[in-house]
C-alpha cells in the first residue's frame, strides 16, 4: 500500500508540475504581470524586484517543469523531492497571503488557462504539500525509472533544451496557445456582454461615524443605532458578491475624453496597434509601424493605435518614428490582456479578431 501511495504521489506531482509550468512557460509575460503584482505595494512592496520580474518568471517556470520531469524519472530523487518541498513551501505561503489579505485576485498558477480563486489556490497548494510530504517521508522508494544514468541525464538535459527553446520562440513571437480573452476569433461587443439571468453584484453600504473619538462602521440596518452626538466621516462600498463579470472588460477606446469603442468595432477593416506603454515600447518593432500604416492604408485599413501613454509620450513617439495614426487610450491592464508583445498589432473586422502578431512577424500579416 504505502509502495502504491508513494509512486501515485509521484506521478501526480511530477505531472501536475509539469503541466502547470508548460501552461505558464507558453505565456512567460503574462507569468512576470503577476510577479510584478507580487512585488507591487499592495502586496509585498518590494519594487525594486519589478523589472526582474521577466527572469524570474522564466526561471521558475523552467525549474517547475525540470522538477516535475526529474521527479517522474526519478532523477537524484533527494534533491529533487527537497527542492520540491521546499518550493510548495514558499507558494502555499503566497496563495495564503494572497488569499487571507485579499491583495491578489489570481496566482496565475495555471496562466490564463484556468483561473483560480486565492482560496482555491491555497487548498490546491496545500493538496499538493501533503502529496509531496508522503513523498519526503518514502523518499527511499522514489527509485530510477532508467538506470542507465546517461540516458537519465540526457532525459534532463533534453528537458532543459526544450524549455529554453520554447522561452525563446514565446518570447520573440506570441504564446503558442493563446487562452485569453482577445483570442483569434473573439468578438469584443460580445466578450463584453452580460447574459439575461445572469447573477447581479451585491454591494452593501458602510457608513463610518466618529463615536467617542474613535471610528465606527454601520451598516443601513444600523443607522437607527447611531448613538447620539456621532460624526459622519465617510461612506464606503462593500462589494459581497462580485456577480458574473463578462470575459472582456474595461475595454475603451478614448480620445479628447470620448469613448470611441462602438464605432470603431463596427470598422471592417481595422489594423489596431497595441503598445501598453510607448515609453517601454521596442525601438526596432515602433519603427516598422510607418510602413504597415502605409501599406495597410492602401489596402483600405483603418489603423489606430492603443496605449495607456500620455498625451505627450504619444506626440513623443508620433514624431520619433513618424506614424500618422491616431492613438486612442485605454487601461494598461487591458491592453497587456490583449496582446504580449510591446507593440503588437491585432486584425478587427467588426470588432472581430481575425489576427495577432508579433511585431517581429509583420510580414505575416494577412492584409
Amino acid at each position: 500500500m504505502k509502495q502504491f501511495i508513494t509512486q501515485f504521489s509521484r506521478l501526480f506531482v511530477g505531472v501536475l508540475f509539469i503541466i502547470s509550468g508548460l501552461i505558464k512557460l507558453n505565456d512567460p509575460v503574462g507569468f512576470s504581470y503577476k510577479l510584478a503584482e507580487y512585488f507591487s505595494e499592495p502586496v509585498f512592496n518590494m519594487p525594486f524586484l519589478i523589472p526582474f520580474s521577466l527572469p524570474l518568471a522564466l526561471f521558475l517556470v523552467i525549474v517547475e517543469v525540470l522538477l516535475g520531469i526529474m521527479l517522474i524519472i526519478g532523477y537524484k530523487s533527494k534533491f529533487t523531492i527537497w527542492s520540491l518541498l521546499l518550493m510548495i513551501v514558499f507558494f502555499t505561503f503566497l496563495t495564503f497571503y494572497s488569499a487571507y489579505y485579499d491583495v491578489v485576485k489570481d496566482c496565475g498558477c495555471f496562466g490564463d488557462a484556468l483561473h483560480l480563486t486565492p482560496w482555491q489556490s491555497f487548498i490546491k497548494d496545500i493538496v499538493l504539500l501533503l502529496f509531496i510530504l508522503i513523498l519526503y517521508v518514502n523518499k527511499k522508494l522514489v527509485k530510477p525509472l532508467f538506470f542507465n544514468k546517461i540516458f537519465q541525464n540526457s532525459i534532463v538535459f533534453l528537458g532543459l533544451a526544450a524549455c529554453i527553446f520554447m522561452a525563446y520562440s514565446v518570447l520573440n513571437h506570441l504564446p503558442i496557445i493563446d487562452f485569453r480573452p482577445y483570442k483569434v476569433g473573439t468578438n469584443i461587443q460580445k466578450g463584453m456582454e452580460i447574459p439575461e439571468g445572469a447573477p447581479m453584484p451585491v454591494v452593501e453600504m458602510i457608513f463610518i461615524y466618529k463615536v467617542n473619538g474613535v471610528n465606527q462602521e454601520f451598516t443601513e440596518k444600523d443607522l437607527m443605532n447611531i448613538p447620539e452626538g456621532a460624526e459622519f466621516v465617510d461612506r464606503k462600498d462593500k462589494i459581497i458578491s462580485e456577480g458574473y463579470i463578462p470575459p472582456i472588460h474595461d475595454f475603451t477606446m478614448t480620445k479628447d475624453g470620448s469613448d470611441y469603442k462602438d464605432e470603431l468595432l463596427q470598422e471592417p477593416k481595422l489594423v489596431m496597434i497595441v503598445t501598453y506603454d510607448l515609453t517601454l515600447s521596442d525601438v526596432d518593432g515602433m519603427q516598422k509601424l510607418a510602413k504597415l500604416n502605409q501599406d495597410a492604408t492602401a489596402k483600405g485599413y483603418k489603423v489606430i493605435g492603443m496605449t495607456n501613454s500620455s498625451q505627450e509620450e504619444i506626440e513623443k513617439a508620433q514624431k520619433k518614428h513618424n506614424l500618422k495614426f491616431d492613438f486612442y487610450t485605454c487601461d494598461a491592464i487591458t491592453l497587456k490582456t490583449i496582446e504580449r508583445a510591446n507593440p503588437s498589432i491585432v486584425i478587427l473586422d467588426k470588432g472581430t479578431v481575425k489576427q495577432k502578431v508579433h511585431y517581429n512577424d509583420i510580414q505575416d500579416l494577412k492584409l
